[in-house]
């Protein structure tokens, strides 16, 4: 492995440390190093404040007082995403690399939203400075996965999560609720919903389960949560209309905003429901959404081919008989063990 692979490495563990904190922004981490010894680092850590770039070089100014500026005189800054040129909720990062004469600047991608897209790059080199671009480009752009998908498909990035039993089954054929997935997987489970920007499930699974879908077993922000009750026929007594979290219905009869709940009005239940869904959560600014249920909104957006990423957990339960788990025509990418439960994860091409 290279030092520039080392340093870059370095600089995606950073940014992966604002997951959940800086949407809609990507998650960026930045190293700088002088004489292979790294002097300063930093991530973007929340929406609206300092960018991983500043957060580095502001360790530096603190670390080395009288000697910070030479030091920055004659060190790699390594960024995981271009930095920025244009002024948003804080200033142009490619401003102060150029105003501390950072020499040199290794990029793991470029940032494809309109207003930077190659013009970080260019500033800096128009400036004098060396750069070099796409060092582990393609773990940097899988790290901000959510980020390009919003931008390139004008829509949010879709993961679909479901258990089944080993012999394949979904839930039981009753319409009671009935655990599948194990205490670890179920903490997991919390861990993502703190990383994503909304949650959403169908009608039914509202109905059933009456869930929460906050993030009560792991500390971290809730997301977003979204039902979809074509003719708003759910209860008002149920966990999701208790205002604690901003709370969207997607519906047909109405769109009327009552505190953190929000109804919302599809033009139809009938036709390209998933894309509509989708454009919708697209235009409220959601970066990322898990779809946790049922079965029938799984389905709809498996048909639509409109899912990114699945999270299937197999228990070693045996029903004999139940509603049918989803299927995806697929192999996983990863497989591993969490409690007694088998997670497979699979990324659509």
């Amino acid at each position: 492995m290279q030092n520039h692979d080392i340093y870059m490495r370095r600089c995606l563990d950073l940014a992966s440390l604002g997951a959940g904190s800086v949407s809609p922004n990507p998650m960026v981490g930045a190293v700088i190093v002088h004489d292979q010894q790294v002097i300063g680092e930093g991530w973007h850590e929340r929406y609206g404040q300092a960018h991983a770039e500043v957060n580095a070089i502001n360790q530096v100014l603190t670390s080395y007082n009288s000697q910070a500026e030479e030091l920055l005189r004659n060190s790699t800054l390594y960024v995981s995403l271009e930095p920025c040129s244009h002024h948003g909720k804080t200033p142009p990062c490619v401003d102060l690399i150029i105003k501390h004469q950072i020499p040199h600047v290794v990029i793991g991608c470029r940032d494809s939203f309109d207003k930077v897209n190659g013009q970080g790059i260019k500033r800096l080199t128009d400036a004098g400075v060396r750069v070099t671009e796409g060092v582990l480009e393609k773990e940097a752009r899988h790290l901000n996965r959510r980020f390009f998908t919003q931008i390139s498909k004008k829509r949010p990035y879709i993961i679909l999560k479901w258990a089944q039993t080993a012999d394949g089954y979904f839930a039981p054929v009753d319409a009671q609720q009935k655990w599948i997935s194990s205490k670890q997987s179920k903490l997991l489970v919390h861990r993502w919903r703190s990383e994503e920007d909304a949650i959403l499930v169908g009608k039914n699974t509202a109905l059933i389960d009456n869930p929460q879908l906050n993030t009560r077993l792991w500390k971290g922000k809730n997301p977003k949560r979204i039902v979809m009750d074509r003719n708003l026929e759910l209860p008002p007594n149920l966990h999701l209309f208790d205002k604690s979290v901003e709370t969207i219905v997607l519906n047909e009869k109405k769109t009327d905003i009552q505190a953190n709940l929000k109804y919302i009005s599809l033009e139809s239940f009938d036709f390209y429901l998933a894309e509509s869904v989708s454009f919708q959560l697209f235009l409220l600014d959601i970066q990322s959404v898990i779809i946790e249920g049922g079965a029938k909104t799984i389905d709809l957006f498996i048909k639509s081919g409109l899912w990114d990423e699945a999270r299937v957990f197999t228990s070693d339960t045996i029903w004999g008989e139940g509603l049918a788990a989803p299927r995806i025509n697929a192999g996983p990418t990863e497989s591993l063990r969490i409690g007694s439960d088998q997670l497979s994860i699979y990324y659509r091409p």
